[in-house]
């Protein structure tokens, strides 16, 4: 055991300093959370132990069910609107025989633009004189009230976080589509079989592993949601796009309510340690 020890003493070395700030920056707060979250916080009084009279509080908070709902709606409009379009654009990219570069760049620029632009952006185009509006009206439609109508709210939000977003996603489809051999495809077009044949046969079964772990991953990403939610609308109109995650900010920064705040983040903490354990099973049999 000590010579493996010294044998990999410099590996240790360079590793330790990425570990410390690992374990310093992620697992103190989740230690801190979950202790936290038996205490009643009080920075200038002290804290004070409550038990688990924290999760009985957050539990009985009507918002809650709210805030699951709703998240899990941002979920599923994220899987509808926005999971299928980076898988679109790389495979239409891949098929291109012209400009590759240029699509590729131009796809990825929206995803650098910094959001603080990127909102200022979308809530001109989606302001009731907008663009958006004043196409409609001028093919004899009414206007929408993209942020004030709670039937369109969240859908707006999604959308706009996929024109931002997708281009992160559409890199790692091209580069596993460029894993794949050419020579099958050209052997697919001596057998005459056209473009959607090769889609259907070839591209999309060789990515299919990837697409599962950015399906885990996108899963994973949208129940954490609450930045666009919280700066575009404040959870409004009435609510409906109050995130779970945007009520635990509004938990511990609006009514400085620590402990809650921390309860309701352990409860987070388990439903996604299980996605993640779901997607080590769905990856592994994958590899296998």
């Amino acid at each position: 055991m000590y010579l493996v020890a010294k044998r990999h003493l410099w590996g240790y070395l360079f590793i330790l300093p990425a570990a410390v700030i690992f374990g310093l920056f992620l697992w103190t707060p989740i230690v801190k959370g979950f202790v936290y979250s038996l205490y009643h916080v009080d920075f200038m009084k002290g804290n004070a132990f409550v038990g688990f009279d924290n999760y009985v509080k957050v539990l009985r908070d009507p918002d809650i069910g709210r805030a699951v709902k709703n998240t899990l709606y941002y979920m599923f409009l994220g899987l509808v609107i926005g999971f299928w379009v980076p898988i679109v654009f790389a495979i239409a990219i891949s098929e291109l025989r012209r400009f590759q570069g240029f699509v590729r760049i131009a796809a990825y620029l929206p995803n650098v633009l910094p959001v603080v632009v990127l909102y200022g952006l979308w809530r001109w185009i989606f302001d009731p004189v907008g663009p958006i509006n004043a196409v409609l009206s001028k093919l004899g439609f009414e206007p929408i009230s993209f942020m004030t109508d709670p039937s369109w709210s969240m859908a707006s939000l999604v959308f706009m976080e996929t024109w931002q977003q997708f281009g992160g996603a559409l890199l790692i489809y091209l580069a596993g589509l460029l894993s794949i051999p050419r020579d099958w495809y050209e052997a697919a077009e001596i057998d005459g079989a056209g473009v959607w044949q090769r889609i259907r046969y070839i591209t999309l079964p060789s990515i299919k592993s990837l697409i599962l772990l950015l399906l885990i991953l996108q899963i994973i990403s949208t129940s954490q949601g609450y930045q666009s939610q919280y700066a575009m609308l404040d959870g409004g109109p009435n609510k409906t796009t109050l995130t779970y995650v945007l009520l635990i900010v509004k938990y511990a920064f609006t009514s400085q309510d620590y402990g809650a705040a921390s309860a309701l983040g352990v409860l987070m903490f388990f439903v996604l340690g299980g996605l993640a354990l779901v997607q080590s099973k769905l990856t592994g049999k994958e590899g296998a």
